[in-house]
């Protein structure tokens, strides 16, 4: 039996390119975000834009609140602490993370963050990378976020040299 490659060709560069096709589709897929961005937070706790997308709030049974926070590049929250603690994890990006006369951390997809209770900390993005994180707001029976002061553009311009150096203490939790 002759196979007329006249009508084969065809259906081999169809076939490859359908295949091409689905791989792009899913690579897409993948990179695309677990939850949505969420509403703009609008709120003098924060600096530059941030995006919050509540995916759980406390109830009579379950005393957390889960949601996923986008910072873009140089976004930040004021310091702050939680009550009952609060819990980050990164799921996109790299930010950085600092408690109360400690180092600044560098923080980066995959890393999570126990912010225990009462301990003054921030976070956010870095100056050049936006980062994503579940923050999960534990024990909120107890009382939820305390708010203080902003870290100011002057104070936090001051990291970017430093940051662009790497000499941020680097630990993955």
């Amino acid at each position: 039996m002759k196979l007329n490659t006249k009508y084969i060709l065809p259906l081999v560069i169809i076939s490859i390119t359908a295949c091409n096709n689905q791989k792009m589709e899913s690579t897409k897929q993948q990179n695309q975000p677990v939850f949505p961005k969420g509403e703009k937070v609008i709120s003098e706790n924060f600096t530059g834009n941030v995006w919050l997308n509540y995916l759980s709030e406390t109830d009579t049974i379950h005393n957390v609140n889960i949601g996923s926070v986008t910072f873009e590049p140089g976004a930040r929250t004021n310091w702050h602490y939680h009550k009952g603690g609060q819990i980050l994890l990164v799921t996109e990006g790299k930010g950085l993370y600092q408690e109360k006369g400690k180092p600044i951390e560098i923080i980066n997809k995959g890393d999570v963050m126990k912010c225990q209770p009462n301990v003054e900390h921030w976070h956010g993005a870095t100056s050049t990378e936006a980062m994503t994180h579940i923050a999960i707001g534990t024990n909120t029976n107890i009382g939820g976020a305390i708010w203080l002061q902003p870290i100011t553009d002057k104070e936090y311009d001051k990291l970017k040299p430093i940051f662009q150096l790497n000499y941020f203490k680097y630990t993955s939790h």
